[in-house]
């Protein structure tokens, strides 16, 4: 599948917004902790990946009824769906300048991941987190995603690249005052 940038500018990429707050203290200093220990701007992302992967619960597996939107908030209140957990990354990613788009895929709702630009080209990456079933790690050669659509099923990639989240999911995360209402809507379709 062919990636396409919704923005041709890469400098969009970078741009810290409400949503990914990367100039917030919180993402700096999670940000500066994170670099301080890695190698190389890659070394860097995979640490990032594994960070939020690893240490932010999916508020579904979790059980944890809050709903985040914000990057700042995800890692501040370390729970988060998968949208909530790619701003985080996104956010991360940035603070270091490396480019990073939003994307998604569809199965019966929406299902958001990054993409990190690396060596000229875009790289999909599913922050969600890991479970019996669902093993995502950070790659640059070939996509380890938590899920893989079915054509079949009428599920899909979508190939669009956003530099900030799409209306859609961002609406609903706004509105969910927790996660079961959450769950009644979420974007079945962008």
């Amino acid at each position: 599948m062919e990636l396409i940038q919704e923005n041709p500018d890469l400098s969009a990429y970078l741009v810290a917004d409400e949503v990914i707050d990367h100039d917030h203290p919180r993402v700096r200093e999670t940000a500066a902790r994170l670099a301080a220990s890695a190698a190389d701007s890659y070394d860097y992302a995979r640490m990032a990946f594994e960070f939020v992967r690893d240490t932010i619960p999916h508020s579904q597996d979790s059980g944890d009824l809050r709903v985040t939107w914000r990057a700042s908030d995800v890692l501040e209140r370390r729970t988060g769906i998968c949208y909530a957990k790619a701003h985080a990354l996104a956010a991360l990613l940035r603070a270091e300048d490396i480019p990073t788009a939003l994307c998604y895929q569809r199965f019966d709702v929406v299902h958001g991941l990054v993409a990190v630009r690396f060596n000229g080209a875009w790289h999909r990456q599913d922050p969600r987190g890991n479970k019996p079933g669902v093993d995502a790690q950070f790659s640059l050669d070939g996509e380890r995603l938590a899920f893989t659509p079915d054509p079949k099923s009428n599920e899909l990639d979508h190939p669009v690249l956003y530099a900030a989240p799409h209306p859609m999911v961002l609406a609903a995360l706004k509105a969910a005052p927790d996660r079961p209402y959450l769950w009644q809507h979420l974007p079945t379709a962008l």
